[in-house]
């Protein structure tokens, strides 16, 4: 069972954009477009998690999630929603920029805490020890 999520101290900031936007951006899509995302998102992960993860108070459930947009073993649906949240999340144009400090990356908390919402319970285990993997070794370089 996935340990509890302590994701959510920005409910609010979720008011900030449109649901119907948010939606949008979380719609699974087809299975080319999903290819499309992933390439996208293992592309601009790790730089865009670098710069925001002062600002971004649940990275460890974000790496979580990109393992589990990765997995193969992921659910289509699932896998389609993380990766239309972490597309969100890496791209360089959004809805607030996110040279704005913690305003900046409201929009993609938002976005994400969204996705997380749809996705409950679909993030394992396995994605959160290779999580912690990841981060202890991006805390070294």
């Amino acid at each position: 069972m996935a340990p509890r999520h302590h994701m959510f101290p920005m409910i609010g900031e979720r008011d900030k954009m449109d649901d119907v936007k948010i939606g949008e951006i979380l719609l699974p899509g087809e299975q080319s477009e999903q290819e499309a995302r992933a390439k996208k998102v293992r592309r601009r992960f790790w730089p865009t998690l670098k710069r925001a993860m002062r600002q971004v108070p649940f990275s460890r459930d974000l790496v979580a999630a990109y393992y589990c947009a990765m997995d193969p073993t992921t659910p289509l649906r699932t896998r389609g929603i993380l990766l239309g949240a972490l597309a969100y999340f890496v791209m360089p144009f959004d809805f607030l920029p996110d040279v704005l400090a913690m305003v900046g990356f409201s929009d993609d908390i938002a976005v994400l805490t969204a996705a997380f919402a749809a996705i409950s319970g679909q993030i394992k285990e396995d994605h959160y020890v290779r999580a912690d993997a990841a981060l202890e070794s991006k805390q070294d370089e």
